[in-house]
């Protein structure tokens, strides 16, 4: 495994929607910094799950790795996530923090602000997609029919687009956007 360089990282987006929407000034090295839907505040001790703006696919021959700003961690919150996002996955991520600050502050996330960076890792061997109850989390059923398109066009040996469509339609929610 090795982890996708940028210039790897921008065709695999502009190509697969790895992640959706892009933006430019998020790029980060050799990954991307995902940002939050909308705003929170953690009280300390208090746990909440909060919800990636960019959805993120993960093609079959990748693995995505999560690691959390260094500024969050300075302040006392704490990612509880496992930090993988398996091969073949759809969805908004839901970032599991806790407020584990020193001085016992609440701690505010602003929509739209750069939490959580993710990487994307080559994978060796057969493709062994992600088949579990979370893939189109937390997206429309727009969003949705854009991956499954995507998903059985690109990697038609990979998915089955009936297959695809069944769970979409069990998983998908109309988002409210307040923009």
């Amino acid at each position: 495994m090795c982890v996708t360089g940028k210039d790897g990282l921008i065709k695999l987006i502009e190509q697969y929607k790895c992640i959706y929407p892009f933006d430019n000034k998020f790029l980060d090295g050799d990954g991307y910094i995902l940002t939050v839907r909308e705003k929170t505040t953690l009280h300390y001790l208090e746990h909440k799950n909060l919800i990636s703006h960019e959805i993120v696919f993960t093609p079959p021959n990748y693995v995505a790795h999560l690691t959390a700003k260094s500024r969050y961690g300075r302040m006392g919150l704490s990612f509880l996530n496992a930090a993988k996002i398996h091969s073949g996955f759809v969805g908004r991520l839901a970032l599991e923090l806790v407020n584990l600050s020193n001085d016992r502050q609440p701690i505010t996330i602003r929509k739209g602000d750069p939490l959580m960076h993710i990487e994307f890792m080559t994978r060796d061997g057969a493709p062994s997609p992600y088949d579990g109850e979370y893939q189109f989390q937390y997206m429309s059923s727009e969003e949705a029919a854009l991956y499954v398109d995507l998903m059985s066009g690109s990697f038609k040996e990979v998915f089955n687009k009936e297959d695809l469509e069944k769970r979409a339609a069990s998983r998908v929610s109309e988002l409210i956007h307040n923009e």
